[in-house]
Protein backbone atom coordinates (compact mmCIF):
# COMPACT_ATOMS: atom_id res chain seq x y z
CA UNK A 1 0.00 0.00 0.00
CA UNK A 2 1.16 3.47 -0.78
CA UNK A 3 1.05 6.31 1.75
CA UNK A 4 -1.92 7.80 -0.03
CA UNK A 5 -3.87 4.52 0.20
CA UNK A 6 -3.02 4.16 3.92
CA UNK A 7 -4.15 7.72 4.63
CA UNK A 8 -7.38 7.17 2.68
CA UNK A 9 -8.11 3.90 4.54
CA UNK A 10 -7.59 5.63 7.92
CA UNK A 11 -9.97 8.43 6.89
CA UNK A 12 -12.61 5.96 5.66
CA UNK A 13 -12.31 3.89 8.86
CA UNK A 14 -12.68 7.05 10.98
CA UNK A 15 -15.77 8.16 9.06
CA UNK A 16 -17.28 4.68 9.40
CA UNK A 17 -16.65 4.77 13.16
CA UNK A 18 -18.27 8.22 13.47
CA UNK A 19 -21.28 7.11 11.41
CA UNK A 20 -21.74 4.02 13.60
CA UNK A 21 -21.46 6.10 16.79
CA UNK A 22 -23.99 8.65 15.50
CA UNK A 23 -26.39 5.88 14.44
CA UNK A 24 -26.22 4.18 17.84
CA UNK A 25 -26.73 7.52 19.61
CA UNK A 26 -29.83 8.36 17.58
CA UNK A 27 -31.20 4.85 18.11
CA UNK A 28 -30.73 5.12 21.89
CA UNK A 29 -32.33 8.56 22.03
CA UNK A 30 -35.27 7.35 19.96
CA UNK A 31 -35.92 4.54 22.44
CA UNK A 32 -36.04 6.99 25.38
CA UNK A 33 -38.23 9.59 23.70
CA UNK A 34 -41.61 10.25 25.24
CA UNK A 35 -44.03 12.30 23.20
CA UNK A 36 -46.11 15.15 24.66
CA UNK A 37 -49.90 15.12 24.27
CA UNK A 38 -52.80 17.22 25.49
CA UNK A 39 -55.98 15.25 26.39
CA UNK A 40 -57.87 16.31 23.22
CA UNK A 41 -54.94 15.19 21.03
CA UNK A 42 -55.10 11.65 22.42
CA UNK A 43 -58.35 10.99 20.54
CA UNK A 44 -56.55 11.26 17.19
CA UNK A 45 -53.18 9.82 18.30
CA UNK A 46 -52.45 6.13 18.14
CA UNK A 47 -51.01 5.59 21.61
CA UNK A 48 -50.65 1.93 22.56
CA UNK A 49 -51.04 0.70 26.15
CA UNK A 50 -47.58 0.65 27.69
CA UNK A 51 -46.13 3.31 25.35
CA UNK A 52 -44.45 6.08 27.37
CA UNK A 53 -45.82 9.57 26.78
CA UNK A 54 -46.07 12.91 28.53
CA UNK A 55 -49.58 14.09 29.25
CA UNK A 56 -50.07 17.76 30.05
CA UNK A 57 -52.89 20.10 30.91
CA UNK A 58 -54.69 21.44 33.95
CA UNK A 59 -55.65 19.39 37.00
CA UNK A 60 -59.43 19.26 36.71
CA UNK A 61 -61.30 20.76 39.66
CA UNK A 62 -63.02 18.27 41.95
CA UNK A 63 -61.17 15.21 40.65
CA UNK A 64 -58.30 14.81 43.10
CA UNK A 65 -58.96 11.68 45.17
CA UNK A 66 -56.38 10.44 47.64
CA UNK A 67 -56.32 6.68 47.96
CA UNK A 68 -54.52 4.25 50.22
CA UNK A 69 -50.96 5.25 51.08
CA UNK A 70 -49.42 7.58 48.54
CA UNK A 71 -51.82 6.77 45.68
CA UNK A 72 -53.65 9.72 44.14
CA UNK A 73 -56.18 9.76 41.30
CA UNK A 74 -57.05 12.92 39.37
CA UNK A 75 -57.97 14.07 35.89
CA UNK A 76 -55.90 16.17 33.50
CA UNK A 77 -57.92 18.37 31.16
CA UNK A 78 -57.45 20.92 28.41
CA UNK A 79 -61.09 22.02 28.91
CA UNK A 80 -62.15 19.96 25.87
CA UNK A 81 -61.39 16.45 27.09
CA UNK A 82 -60.13 14.93 30.31
CA UNK A 83 -57.94 11.92 31.03
CA UNK A 84 -58.01 9.99 34.32
CA UNK A 85 -54.58 9.64 35.90
CA UNK A 86 -53.31 7.58 38.82
CA UNK A 87 -50.02 8.26 40.54
CA UNK A 88 -48.31 6.55 43.44
CA UNK A 89 -45.74 8.70 45.14
CA UNK A 90 -45.24 12.08 46.70
CA UNK A 91 -46.82 14.89 44.70
CA UNK A 92 -45.02 18.21 44.27
CA UNK A 93 -45.92 20.80 46.93
CA UNK A 94 -47.49 23.07 44.30
CA UNK A 95 -49.77 20.39 42.87
CA UNK A 96 -53.41 21.48 43.16
CA UNK A 97 -56.63 21.70 41.20
CA UNK A 98 -56.74 24.18 38.31
CA UNK A 99 -52.95 24.35 37.98
CA UNK A 100 -50.74 23.26 35.09
CA UNK A 101 -49.22 19.81 35.31
CA UNK A 102 -47.18 17.42 33.18
CA UNK A 103 -47.35 13.72 33.93
CA UNK A 104 -45.11 11.08 32.42
CA UNK A 105 -46.04 7.43 32.17
CA UNK A 106 -48.18 5.08 30.11
CA UNK A 107 -51.77 4.00 29.68
CA UNK A 108 -52.77 0.83 31.45
CA UNK A 109 -54.95 -1.85 29.83
CA UNK A 110 -58.03 -0.28 31.50
CA UNK A 111 -57.45 3.07 29.71
CA UNK A 112 -56.32 4.95 32.84
CA UNK A 113 -53.03 6.83 32.55
CA UNK A 114 -50.55 5.48 35.12
CA UNK A 115 -48.02 8.23 35.86
CA UNK A 116 -44.60 7.56 37.29
CA UNK A 117 -43.69 11.24 37.55
CA UNK A 118 -45.70 14.42 38.06
CA UNK A 119 -44.32 17.89 37.39
CA UNK A 120 -46.15 20.98 38.62
CA UNK A 121 -45.52 24.67 38.16
CA UNK A 122 -43.00 26.31 40.46
CA UNK A 123 -44.64 29.68 41.13
CA UNK A 124 -47.82 31.56 40.33
CA UNK A 125 -46.52 33.09 37.06
CA UNK A 126 -45.16 29.90 35.50
CA UNK A 127 -46.89 27.19 33.51
CA UNK A 128 -44.92 24.34 31.87
CA UNK A 129 -44.07 25.44 28.32
CA UNK A 130 -45.72 22.50 26.57
CA UNK A 131 -48.93 22.95 28.56
CA UNK A 132 -48.98 26.73 28.08
CA UNK A 133 -48.45 26.40 24.33
CA UNK A 134 -51.21 23.79 24.02
CA UNK A 135 -53.69 25.80 26.09
CA UNK A 136 -52.82 29.04 24.27
CA UNK A 137 -53.47 27.33 20.93
CA UNK A 138 -56.93 26.38 22.18
CA UNK A 139 -57.55 29.91 23.53
CA UNK A 140 -57.98 28.66 27.10
CA UNK A 141 -54.95 30.15 28.85
CA UNK A 142 -53.66 33.72 28.58
CA UNK A 143 -50.22 34.60 29.88
CA UNK A 144 -50.24 37.17 32.68
CA UNK A 145 -48.32 40.38 31.97
CA UNK A 146 -47.32 41.11 35.58
CA UNK A 147 -43.70 40.65 36.53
Amino acid sequence: MTRKQKRLSVIVAGLAFLAAAAGLTFYALGQKASYFYMPAELATASVQPGQRIRLGGLVESGTVVRGNGATVAFSVTDTQKAVKVTYTGILPDLFREGQGVITEGAFGPDGVFVADSVLAKHDERYMPKEVADGLKAKGVWVESKSQ
